[in-house]
């Protein structure tokens, strides 16, 4: 499987800002808290697992997986 490109969150948030979407919109669509989002963002939550992964992979800012169950 050939890796994803990851970006930087502030090029995520230009991406929000360029589709005029509020990280809190994305976060309720995706299902996820506005802190838990914003945490990822700002790099208070450091994305190695759990939400906080899951988060970063869907945004792009890391290259992972997503598993149900959390285990491999």
């Amino acid at each position: 499987m050939k890796p994803r490109s990851t970006r930087t969150a502030q090029q995520v948030r230009a991406e929000f800002l360029r589709r005029g979407v509020s990280i809190g919109s994305w976060a309720d669509a995706h299902g996820f808290s506005r802190a838990s989002v914003n945490q990822v963002l700002t790099g208070r939550n450091a994305a190695t697992m759990g939400t906080g992964h899951k988060i970063a992979v869907m945004l792009g800012l890391k290259d992972g997986e997503i598993t149900e169950s959390g285990h491999e």
